[in-house]
C-alpha cells in the first residue's frame, strides 16, 4: 500500500495511491493512518489534480544515520563505524515532492545525499532487530541534504544538516517493501551521480532501530534516515535533484536562492 498526503482545494489529507482504468488515483482516507486510524471515505481523486506534501510531518524527530556506506565513509576520508552514527535533523526541516531546497546564505558547498527512510509507526523502546518489523509503518525516500563546509567548520553536524528544506521526503509511504536489497540511485539535472543497493549498508535498518530504540524511545511519525551511498555531491541554485529509491518512487526537489 503506498500512503500519500495531498493537498488539493482542501486541508493536507492522506489517501491510498491506486489506478482506476489506467488512471492514478488517490483513494481518500478519513483520519491519520499515523497517529490515530483511518478509515476510506469512498472518495477517489485523480492524483494529477492534487499537490503531494511530505508524506509525513513528524511530530518528534528525523534520526539519521551517518557512514553507513562504507564507500561514501572512504570517499569523505573516514573509517567505518564500530557502531551506527547517529545524528537528528529537526522536523522543520522536512519538506516534501516539489518543494524548493532553499540554499543558505551561510553556505557555499550544499549537498545531495539520497537516502532510504524508514517511518516508525508505533510507540517502542528496546526493540530488537528481529521484532523491528513490527515497528515500521512503511518506508519512504530521502534527501539528507548537508552543508558540508558548515559540517568541517563546526565539528558536529547540528547546523550543517538541520537548515529548514534540509529533509525532503516522499513521494509517499510505501507500507509493503523488502529493505534489504533496493536499488538507491540520485541524478542532479538528470545526470547520475549516486547508484548503489541498501544490501550495502554496513548496519540494516532493523539493526538501526535495535540500536536507536536502545537509548532512545521511538514514536509513531518518527522517521529514520539509513545513509546515504558514494556519489555525494554539491549542489548549486537552479539545480534540480531527483532521488529514486526502488520500489518506492522518486523524490525530486530544485534548489532555489532565498533571496
Amino acid at each position: 500500500m503506498r500512503v500519500a498526503r495531498f493537498a488539493g482545494d482542501d486541508d493536507p489529507r492522506f489517501g491510498v495511491i491506486g489506478d482506476d482504468d489506467g488512471v492514478a488515483t488517490i483513494a481518500v482516507l478519513r483520519g491519520d493512518p499515523l497517529y490515530a486510524g483511518f478509515e476510506l471515505t469512498g472518495q477517489k481523486v485523480p492524483l494529477d489534480d492534487v499537490r503531494l506534501l511530505a508524506p509525513v510531518i513528524p511530530r518528534s524527530k528525523v534520526v539519521c544515520v551517518g557512514l553507513n556506506y562504507a564507500r561514501h565513509a572512504a570517499e569523505l576520508g573516514g573509517d567505518v563505524p564500530e557502531e551506527p552514527l547517529i545524528f537528528l535533523k529537526p522536523n522543520t526541516s522536512v519538506i516534501g515532492p516539489g518543494e524548493p531546497i532553499f540554499y543558505p546564505e551561510q553556505s557555499s558547498d550544499v549537498h545531495y545525499e539520497g537516502e532510504l527512510a524508514v517511518v516508525i509507526g508505533r510507540i517502542c523502546r528496546d526493540i530488537s532487530a528481529e521484532d523491528a518489523a513490527k515497528v515500521i509503518f512503511g518506508y519512504t525516500v530521502a534527501n539528507d541534504v548537508t552543508a558540508r563546509d558548515l559540517q568541517t567548520k563546526d565539528g558536529q553536524w547540528a547546523r550543517a544538516k538541520g537548515f529548514d528544506t534540509f529533509c525532503p521526503l516522499g513521494p509517499w509511504i510505501e507500507t509493503n517493501l523488502d529493505p534489504s536489497n533496493l536499488e538507491v540511485n540520485t541524478t542532479l539535472n538528470d545526470e547520475p551521480k549516486q547508484d548503489s543497493r541498501t544490501s550495502d549498508m554496513v548496519f540494516s535498518p532493523a539493526d538501526v532501530i535495535e540500536y536507536v530504540s536502545s537509548f532512545m524511545t521511538l514514536l509513531p511519525g518518527d522517521v529514520i534516515l539509513t545513509g546515504t551511498p558514494e556519489g555525494v555531491g554539491p549542489m548549486s541554485v537552479g539545480d534540480t535533484v531527483s532521488v529514486t529509491v526502488e520500489g518506492i518512487g522518486t523524490l525530486t526537489n530544485k534548489v532555489v536562492s532565498r533571496d
